[in-house]
């Protein structure tokens, strides 16, 4: 099945093409490389300038600069809003092309609302900025939201604190290592979403190779996940197929009901932007 968030008003992709996707982010609207877009675009480069505030120059294999076409802010936020409740969500413009949100990701927000209640666990691995757990703590779940970057971990506390909620624990710490000794104490979780990168590092440096980790990973997401507990798996990074992604999931929870879905953004003329696939395993 293939799945586009479809409730979005603070964000569009206006056009995409030739590398290249155009996107409207509240009032900001930006240039930014996107390798899977090897079409054509519908508007001319003319057009696409006249429309964008700013464009990222890619620097180096993880990095780079913006450049900017007219006066835009360096911060500001976007809402998004669930069966009348709104979420808000602080954006920037970072030097690895992000600025905070995944828009793609809507349609686990949709899935998390329906899914978690007041005082289940709820375990956000390699979680950014937060959004997940931000839906997620405003069910009143017990939340706890894992990454290894320090000013990543911050931003999602921001972002907490601009919804009015509160006590999500910050973990600053490797996903793998958290969850295997999470495991090794017998815990628990009714929901656990996780979006590994390709690689990575930890909060002390170890490097991360998600191809050299993700059956360890599986195989202890397993073991945490309560008796009729929910998995989702955010796959871009590595490109795997839904086929895949099911194999390997079934591969680790034989005996759990397997999904896989391709998520996609669709732009004003049509054009599908595939975004990876997520794997969803429920107990």
């Amino acid at each position: 099945m293939k799945r586009c968030p479809k409730n979005w008003k603070d964000y569009e992709l206006i056009d995409c093409g030739e590398g290249l996707r155009l996107d409207r982010f509240g009032s900001v609207v930006l240039i930014r490389p996107e390798p899977k877009a090897i079409w054509q675009r519908s508007l001319s480069n003319s057009e696409w300038e006249q429309k964008a505030h700013a464009r990222f120059e890619q620097k180096s294999s993880n990095s780079g600069a913006w450049s900017r076409f007219k006066r835009s802010p360096d911060q500001w936020s976007i809402n998004y809003s669930i069966n009348n409740k709104k979420f808000v969500f602080d954006l920037k413009l970072t030097r690895f092309k992000h600025v905070g949100i995944f828009p793609e990701q809507a349609i686990n927000w949709e899935l998390i609302h329906r899914n978690i209640a007041k005082g289940q666990r709820f375990l956000n691995l390699f979680a950014y900025t937060g959004a997940s757990s931000i839906v997620a703590r405003a069910n009143q779940a017990n939340v706890y939201h894992v990454d290894s970057i320090k000013q990543v971990l911050s931003w999602g506390k921001r972002n907490m604190e601009l919804n009015g909620i509160a006590d999500i624990r910050w973990v600053l710490e490797d996903a793998l290592k958290f969850a295997q000794r999470e495991a090794k104490r017998n815990h628990k979780y009714d929901f656990i979403i996780m979006d590994p990168p390709s690689f990575g590092h930890g909060p002390k440096g170890g490097k991360w190779s998600l191809a050299d980790k993700i059956n360890e990973l599986l195989h202890t997401c397993n073991e945490l996940l309560s008796e009729n507990g929910v998995l989702v798996w955010n796959n871009y990074s590595l490109g795997l197929s839904e086929l895949t992604i099911e194999t390997l999931l079934k591969s680790h929870f034989p005996k759990s009901k397997i999904s896989a879905d391709e998520l996609y953004l669709e732009d004003q003329f049509g054009k599908k932007l595939s975004m990876g696939v997520i794997g969803k395993v429920s107990n």
